[in-house]
Protein backbone atom coordinates (compact mmCIF):
# COMPACT_ATOMS: atom_id res chain seq x y z
CA UNK A 1 0.00 0.00 0.00
CA UNK A 2 1.68 3.09 -1.11
CA UNK A 3 1.05 6.56 1.12
CA UNK A 4 0.41 9.48 -1.97
CA UNK A 5 -0.39 11.78 0.55
CA UNK A 6 -0.90 12.88 4.50
CA UNK A 7 -2.45 16.00 5.97
CA UNK A 8 -1.77 16.50 10.03
CA UNK A 9 -4.90 18.62 11.47
CA UNK A 10 -5.18 19.65 15.00
CA UNK A 11 -7.91 17.15 15.82
CA UNK A 12 -7.53 14.76 13.15
CA UNK A 13 -5.44 13.23 10.33
CA UNK A 14 -6.60 12.72 6.59
CA UNK A 15 -4.12 9.99 4.79
CA UNK A 16 -4.73 8.70 0.86
CA UNK A 17 -3.13 5.73 -0.26
CA UNK A 18 -3.35 3.71 -3.42
CA UNK A 19 -3.52 -0.19 -3.12
CA UNK A 20 -4.61 -2.79 -5.75
CA UNK A 21 -6.66 -0.13 -7.79
CA UNK A 22 -8.18 1.78 -5.16
CA UNK A 23 -7.73 4.95 -3.38
CA UNK A 24 -7.72 4.17 0.06
CA UNK A 25 -9.17 7.46 2.06
CA UNK A 26 -8.19 7.41 6.12
CA UNK A 27 -9.58 9.61 8.83
CA UNK A 28 -7.72 8.76 11.88
CA UNK A 29 -8.02 10.47 15.41
CA UNK A 30 -6.90 9.13 18.77
CA UNK A 31 -6.34 5.47 17.99
CA UNK A 32 -9.53 5.08 15.84
CA UNK A 33 -10.03 5.28 11.86
CA UNK A 34 -12.26 5.31 9.37
CA UNK A 35 -12.00 4.14 5.94
CA UNK A 36 -13.74 4.90 2.63
CA UNK A 37 -12.48 2.98 -0.63
CA UNK A 38 -12.55 4.49 -3.77
CA UNK A 39 -11.64 2.49 -7.29
CA UNK A 40 -9.01 4.33 -9.19
CA UNK A 41 -11.57 4.53 -12.43
CA UNK A 42 -14.38 6.02 -10.00
CA UNK A 43 -12.55 9.55 -9.72
CA UNK A 44 -9.81 11.15 -12.01
CA UNK A 45 -6.54 11.29 -9.97
CA UNK A 46 -5.73 12.22 -6.17
CA UNK A 47 -7.08 16.14 -7.09
CA UNK A 48 -10.32 14.92 -7.88
CA UNK A 49 -10.11 12.67 -4.29
CA UNK A 50 -8.99 15.44 -2.60
CA UNK A 51 -12.21 17.99 -3.85
CA UNK A 52 -14.50 14.97 -1.92
CA UNK A 53 -12.72 15.54 1.39
CA UNK A 54 -15.45 18.28 2.35
CA UNK A 55 -15.54 20.17 5.87
CA UNK A 56 -19.65 18.23 6.01
CA UNK A 57 -17.24 14.82 5.08
CA UNK A 58 -14.75 15.85 8.21
CA UNK A 59 -17.41 16.89 10.69
CA UNK A 60 -19.59 13.66 9.82
CA UNK A 61 -16.51 11.75 10.60
CA UNK A 62 -15.24 13.41 13.72
CA UNK A 63 -19.27 12.91 15.45
CA UNK A 64 -18.51 8.85 14.03
CA UNK A 65 -14.76 9.02 16.38
CA UNK A 66 -17.13 10.54 18.71
CA UNK A 67 -19.26 7.95 18.82
CA UNK A 68 -16.64 5.24 18.57
CA UNK A 69 -14.89 6.69 21.23
CA UNK A 70 -18.19 6.45 23.37
CA UNK A 71 -19.16 2.83 22.52
CA UNK A 72 -15.47 1.56 22.99
CA UNK A 73 -15.75 3.40 26.56
CA UNK A 74 -18.69 1.15 27.36
CA UNK A 75 -17.09 -1.87 26.48
CA UNK A 76 -14.36 -1.44 28.82
CA UNK A 77 -16.82 0.25 31.89
CA UNK A 78 -18.87 -2.90 31.33
CA UNK A 79 -15.89 -5.68 31.04
CA UNK A 80 -14.37 -3.57 34.01
CA UNK A 81 -11.12 -2.59 32.60
CA UNK A 82 -9.65 0.90 33.76
CA UNK A 83 -8.74 3.35 30.68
Amino acid sequence: MDLIKEEDKDQYKVQIYLYNGKYILKVVKDGFEQTFKIGETDVFGVEDLEKMITPELIEHSLKRFESMKNDWELVLTENKIEH
